[in-house]
């Protein structure tokens, strides 16, 4: 389902999503499927720009037969696979993160999800040169440990500035933020503002579950339509812009007690991998970066695969951070 809104298509201005509403007709399927006629008598709007209307929305959300080899050529020549720069994570996703795709990362708080998604976007923005949108809903992004990241990748000042530049930050806390800031990527607004002068390659969600699950459960079939087109945007967007998409999800418990992804059955079919993370608990030893990655759902390697690798490998943690009265060990919280 997809609302109507300015500037999803040529023609739908401000004015006329305004009128439509009026008249209880929000999404693209309540105007696809009502009279047209009708419609501009009822709203007091153009027929002729009503109908330009409908037929470019038809074209852009209605399905076309496709052929498998047309499909596999397209799928050849856009893909490109992103390593993550950690061989653990990278052997489980066969090879790393893939273009057109979502991947996702599920844990308990604590379970290194956020520092995974640090380590990621230092790698993509230091070694590989690519672009990232890094979009923090839940106020967890640190700069003084992304930046320590880059720092273990490249001891050249004007590098490391040229690779902090190369990630944009997007702070978003509801899900109507995260919707127009996906709107906006999509409509290039991220694009003058990277490095690069052009689309990021990567967009991480970090996390999607706290801007979700509080609209979700009951009869709340408004957060259960929301939710659906955020996985909507988030899946075309990857398409669309040959970009890989990665976010993070908490866990719950089944009736067995065993950790499962959040968001419930409608999203579990969103992600195209996805990896469970989980804390390696040792004898005497809190603050230990060694964690399990678990391959829970895979189109290309076996499931309930597991590599053990040490959240250090991409920069050692601060034992001091810049402008603290005193020292302190970077803890669950900061990860």
């Amino acid at each position: 389902m997809v609302f109507l809104r300015e500037g999803l298509c040529p023609g739908l201005s401000e004015e006329l999503v305004h009128a439509l509403r009026t008249k209880d007709i929000r999404t693209v399927e309540d105007l696809i499927s009502s009279d047209t006629e009708e419609i501009a008598q009822k709203c007091c709007v153009s027929y002729k720009a009503l109908v330009a209307v409908r037929r470019v929305l038809l074209a852009q959300h209605a399905a076309f037969p496709v052929s498998g080899a047309d499909l596999y050529d397209d799928l050849l020549s856009s893909t490109a696979i992103l390593s993550t720069g950690n061989a653990s994570l990278d052997k489980l996703l066969d090879s790393g993160l893939y273009t057109g795709e979502l991947t996702e990362l599920v844990g308990a708080p604590g379970s290194g999800k956020t520092q995974v998604c640090f380590g990621v976007a230092a790698n993509l923005s230091c070694e590989l040169k690519q672009s990232v949108l890094y979009i923090d809903s839940s106020g967890g992004l640190s700069a003084t440990r992304l930046l320590q990241m880059v720092k273990a990748k490249t001891s050249n000042m004007e590098e490391q500035m040229e690779a902090l530049q190369r990630i944009q930050v997007s702070q978003v806390f509801d899900v109507f933020s995260l919707l127009e800031c996906l709107h906006s990527l999509k409509g290039g607004g991220f694009q003058q503002a990277s490095s690069g002068g052009g689309t990021p390659k990567v967009i991480i969600v970090d996390s999607i579950t706290a801007v979700l699950s509080h609209i979700l459960g009951g009869k709340q079939t408004e957060g259960m339509s929301l939710m659906m087109q955020v996985a909507g945007e988030l899946r075309t967007i990857a398409k669309d812009l040959n970009v890989a998409v990665l976010v993070t999800n908490h866990v719950t418990r089944d009736s067995n007690g065993l950790p499962k992804a959040g968001l419930g059955l409608s999203w579990s079919h969103v992600p195209r991998t996805r990896i469970l993370l989980q804390r390696v608990e040792k004898p005497g030893c809190t603050q230990s970066g060694l964690r399990t990655a678990t391959l829970i759902k895979s189109s290309r390697q076996p499931c309930y695969l597991t590599q053990e690798f040490d959240l250090s490998s991409w920069g050692e943690a601060l034992d001091e951070l810049p402008g603290s009265s005193g020292k302190r060990k970077l803890g669950d919280d900061d990860l």
